[in-house]
């Protein structure tokens, strides 16, 4: 298994935003998210990583199948009536392929660059690019952040 996505070798070269590269970058999202959360395909229920410091994140497994998983992740964002989850995205995971893909986020994004980089999507391919390269970014920041999900993450509670 690979640990960073910086050494995965690539055998052809691929024009940036085609589908290849969009396979590339599915790949690179299964490595991250196994940064958060460990092996993939053990994951059950939900669980919530908490820093000080940080908005609470929260994973939900919502749907298991022999070879994918579906999962919602999102940051609890502190409101007046409670935590507000954004962006809110909902991502498959291909276990056999090890591959991840952000399917679907927010309807409406209250941050200026999330809303350009929706708006700029036109195609299907554009689409998947837009929420596949954010989910990618945020998946490096949590874990920079020091964002973990594990056995010892406590599961979320109310949430």
């Amino acid at each position: 298994m690979l640990v960073s996505d910086a050494q995965t070798p690539v055998s052809w070269r691929t024009r940036p935003r085609s589908f290849v590269a969009l396979m590339g970058l599915y790949e690179s999202n299964y490595i991250r998210l196994g940064w958060l959360a460990g092996e993939l395909a053990q994951l059950r229920g939900e669980y919530c990583s908490r820093l000080p410091g940080d908005c609470d994140l929260l994973l939900t497994v919502t749907e298991r199948a022999a070879y994918t998983s579906t999962l919602g992740l999102t940051y609890l964002l502190p409101g007046t009536h409670g935590p507000t989850p954004y962006p809110d995205l909902r991502v498959r995971v291909y276990h056999d392929a090890h591959l991840v893909e952000a399917q679907q986020w927010s309807e409406t994004h209250r941050q200026p660059l999330l809303r350009a980089l929706r708006r700029g999507a036109e195609r299907e391919l554009d689409q998947r690019w837009a929420r596949n390269m954010m989910l990618n970014k945020w998946l490096e920041y949590c874990v920079e952040r020091g964002h973990r999900f594990s056995a010892c993450t406590e599961p979320a509670t109310g949430a």
